[in-house]
């Protein structure tokens, strides 16, 4: 069916265009490489339909009983209203987890560590903001929102997309994958790898699925012509 073929096209033009990005990511500011790849992140994941920059939340308690505004690159608007927090950071080398070891464990880098703790209180300063945060942050990026689409904070969670995990030995991607899962119930943390396999998987799994369509269509030309 042409919604298969057309899915398959899309798929195929995102992980080629991440391919050919990654590539070249040094040429990119941070700020050029964060537009794109939520671009392309949108795509991938079509449970969200918009990605909101600079998302403004009032902060009541460094500077209590005064507020502070902190500001959020990146947000996700779900189908539903509902949102969450998308870190995404340029691919550098060894972004991940320590070459080195820290009690026989690779640990995650501190840029790593570094995103994983402001995504934690992103999380905890937006779960505090209530009704008048969601109005707030309707009112300030409505134009970039689907007509009628009121903004839902309930138990948002956080994706940040960082490093290569390509290069790293058996022993690292053990310990990162490790470190993934004792986040796992707040934050998701995807490599560029990863998600380039997930692209390889869900277009060999439509190659298969168009291949298969078009076998049974031209069997039951033949049964018919018989």
């Amino acid at each position: 069916p042409a919604a298969s073929e057309l899915e398959l096209e899309k798929f195929t033009y995102v992980r080629d265009r991440l391919v050919e990005m990654l590539k070249d990511a040094e040429t990119y500011s941070e700020a050029d490489w964060q537009t794109a790849v939520a671009d392309l992140f949108l795509l991938v994941f079509p449970q969200y339909v918009a990605v909101l920059q600079h998302v403004q939340v009032k902060e009541y308690y460094s500077k209590a009983p005064k507020f502070t505004v902190r500001d959020i690159d990146l947000m996700l608007v779900g189908a539903n209203g509902c949102v969450d927090i998308i870190e995404i950071k340029k691919p550098f080398a060894r972004s991940l987890v320590s070459k080195g070891k820290y009690r026989d464990n690779h640990i995650p880098v501190r840029e790593l560590s570094g995103s994983l703790m402001q995504a934690e209180k992103y999380l905890f300063y937006l779960s505090k903001a209530g009704r008048e945060g969601e109005k707030d942050i309707a009112r300030r990026h409505g134009a970039c929102l689907p007509a009628g689409l009121e903004i839902r904070i309930a138990n948002p969670k956080a994706i940040i997309l960082s490093g290569r995990d390509d290069a790293l030995t058996d022993r690292e991607k053990f310990d990162f994958e490790f470190a993934r899962r004792a986040y796992s119930n707040v934050l998701d943390i995807i490599s560029y790898d990863d998600l380039l396999r997930r692209l390889d998987n869900i277009i060999a799994s439509l190659k298969s699925r168009t291949s298969a369509r078009a076998e049974a269509a031209g069997s039951a030309e033949i049964g018919e012509s018989a």
